[in-house]
């Protein structure tokens, strides 16, 4: 059974969301704070992460950084503000989804399923130059030392690996990792990118060489033995 982490201070609000979520199958675990959340993720395990912002003491995107920090747990962040800032905000803290208060049952569902989907995408194992992915593990290493990489990053790289020499558009990005086809904002896609690019350098792989800029378009990953 799918277990679902639920995280809100307002425990009616953990009340609906079970209500929705437990007759589709989804075993949920109700906790009131970041805090609660994050101790029990280092005590237990969750197959996806339902989110509030707007909390006392630590609030949602604080929380999502945290927990990007050590854990690739699919994350959707729950909101009431649905202003454009804010949903790049919580994508650039490494949040898979958003979904804004109040909500209707069925997009719920939804998004949770899509998220679901993407994560668990297709197993397998991709290797570049010593530079290896993990899809059933969700692990990036370069001669066999590991590289801790966010869920957004894993995918990004993942699919300029599997697809050498093709330019990919921003908007592409967004809308195949994301799934957002109308948020279009550059510095998304950027950003995601530069961390990419830090944390791979960092561990010694020659990055400039593979992960190339394409002014005005996009990225690509670059091979000339492909």
């Amino acid at each position: 059974m799918t277990k679902i982490l639920l995280v809100d201070d307002e425990s009616r609000m953990l009340d609906l969301l079970s209500l929705y979520l437990t007759p589709k199958g989804y075993q949920c675990i109700k906790r009131t704070s970041a805090a609660e959340a994050i101790q029990y993720l280092h005590e237990d395990k969750a197959d996806l992460l339902l989110l509030d912002v707007m909390m006392p003491e630590m609030n949602g995107w604080e929380a999502c950084v945290e927990i990007r920090k050590e854990l690739d747990i699919p994350i959707i962040m729950l909101t009431a503000r649905s202003e454009k800032s804010d949903i790049i905000k919580g994508l650039n803290m490494g949040a898979d989804d958003y979904i804004s208060k109040p909500f209707d049952e069925d997009e719920l569902i939804a998004r949770i399923e899509a998220v679901l989907r993407r994560k668990q995408g297709s197993g397998g194992l991709v290797f570049f130059n010593e530079l290896s992915l993990n899809e059933d593990s969700f692990q990036v290493s370069y001669k066999q030392q590991p590289i801790s990489v966010t869920p957004k990053e894993f995918s990004l790289l993942a699919l300029l690996l599997k697809n050498k020499n093709k330019v990919f558009t921003r908007e592409h990005l967004l809308t195949t990792i994301w799934g957002y086809a109308a948020l279009t904002e550059d510095r998304t896609i950027d950003s995601h990118v530069r961390n990419l690019r830090d944390k791979l350098r960092k561990a010694g792989f020659p990055v400039e060489d593979y992960l190339t800029t394409v002014w005005g378009v996009g990225y690509k990953w670059m091979d000339n033995d492909f």
